[in-house]
């Protein structure tokens, strides 16, 4: 098949990129305009609105952490299968996978309404800004299925050698989410309620142009009559359980970001992460990119038993994430100041807060890239309790022990030093176990 060919080319650095920069380009703008939701809610409603964007994210991550597990590891399973050449087979488990994360997706929106009142009733929040948190969140978990069906739709249309079509759904929903925020709020002045409707309805092209591309028998994987095979479930379950445990694990340190900043700072406090995690999550989606665009490369080679074209895939991915790295870490240190002023004025005190924090996190951009990549590889490679532990130290181990103890001695300083001082820490564990598998997978 023609989709397939792809993958039988020299793996060369423009081979790479042909899947790598539509999938970059997706997840940046993606980000993109995660920022600019911010951007639209801070300067037209206000810095406390933002903060309860920051402050639903742990929810939001919970509903969705199962479904990302079933995504990214089952199009492991799925792309291992196709490069055993078990295409039937393959398109059997991906129909079931999309019809789990259907059920997945009904069951989690009605936990995230069960639980949010707990949730912010917790935080000692004022009545504004607990307000907003319960507005925006009750309007977002109305659109949780087709979220869920847009994370799942993304990663199989670059598996299907369809990262272009993948990008253009993106930068469309993007620029829907955009427009629409600027109706919602500043024609229609629905508040940060309809900055959540625009969210939603943003997120849901990818979902709808997923359904019906999927349906048709020329994609390379398209729905078929499903085979319940709970084998292939768990299979994906525990790939994808790195890339959950990551999800819930980011809920819970945006949780501890909070309630720390609530205590040293307060709500301003607050303002300044949600500030610098726009930031980091922009640069952080060009490693995320990269790592889904050539995951199915990976699978299909480890599949296929092609140890060579693994090697060398494995080696030049190395050296664009180190010139990436370096160069986005420079950018947002010379870049600080402009970047935090989008947000919020010179004259907010969350600016001087926010334009600190950010030079200090900066550094971890220099370890993030080896990182995600380290824990999308071995998720890839169908071996996913290594990823896990890899996400999960990097991610909840390492922050929980930074939180606890840098700003006991630093103070607020403290609190950005923590992921910085978080990433080095995982980075020294993601290359014990890259030197430790290398033989075993043969890169």
């Amino acid at each position: 098949m023609e989709n397939q060919n792809a993958y039988a080319k020299p793996v060369t650095l423009g081979n790479i990129l042909k899947f790598a920069v539509p999938t970059i380009a997706m997840t940046v703008f993606m980000s993109f305009y995660t920022m600019v939701d911010g951007l639209f809610v801070s300067n037209l409603i206000s810095t406390d609105a933002l903060s309860a964007i920051n402050l639903t994210a742990p929810v939001i991550q919970f509903v969705t952490a199962i479904s990302t597990m079933l995504a990214t590891g089952g199009s492991a399973v799925i792309m291992r299968k196709m490069g055993e050449q078990k295409e039937k087979e393959a398109r059997e488990d991906f129909t079931f996978l999309i019809l789990v994360n259907i059920a997945v997706g009904l069951v989690m929106c009605g936990i995230g309404y069960l639980v949010m009142d707990a949730v912010f009733n917790g935080m000692n929040l004022s009545a504004g800004v607990a307000s907003y948190c319960t507005e925006y969140l009750s309007r977002y978990l109305v659109f949780t299925v087709p979220i869920l069906l847009m994370n799942n739709f993304t990663l199989y249309m670059i598996a299907s050698e369809m990262a272009t079509l993948s990008l253009i759904c993106s930068v469309t929903g993007g620029v829907l989410n955009m427009a629409l925020d600027y109706v919602f709020i500043a024609l229609f002045h629905m508040g940060i309620g309809g900055a959540a409707i625009a969210t939603g309805l943003g997120y849901s092209v990818t979902a709808m142009v997923g359904l019906f591309v999927f349906s048709k028998k020329r994609s390379l994987l398209h729905f078929t009559k499903p085979v319940c095979r709970f084998k292939v479930l768990m299979n994906a379950a525990v790939n994808g359980c790195s890339e959950m445990a990551t999800a819930l694990v980011t809920g819970i340190v945006t949780m501890m970001f909070n309630w720390t900043m609530l205590y040293y700072v307060g709500e301003n406090g607050v303002a300044a992460v949600t500030i610098i995690m726009y930031v980091l999550m922009f640069a952080s989606s060009l490693y995320t990119g990269y790592s889904y665009g050539v995951a199915p490369m990976i699978s299909f080679y480890y599949g296929e038993q092609s140890q060579k074209k693994l090697k060398k895939l494995i080696s030049v991915s190395f050296r664009v994430i180190a010139c990436i790295s370096i160069l986005t870490a420079a950018m947002s240190f010379v870049l600080t100041r402009p970047l935090v002023s989008v947000f919020a004025r010179t004259d907010n005190p969350v600016y001087e807060l926010a334009v600190i924090g950010n030079r200090i996190c900066t550094a971890a951009l220099l370890f993030i890239g080896f990182n995600i990549f380290a824990s999308g590889m071995f998720t890839a490679l169908s071996n996913g309790m290594v990823s896990a532990a890899l996400a999960f130290s990097r991610s909840f181990v390492f922050m929980l022990i930074a939180m606890l103890v840098l700003p006991r001695i630093l103070g607020v300083n403290g609190i950005w030093l923590a992921t910085p001082a978080a990433e080095l820490a995982a980075l020294a564990l993601s290359a014990g176990a890259f030197l430790k598998y290398r033989k075993k997978y043969g890169y």
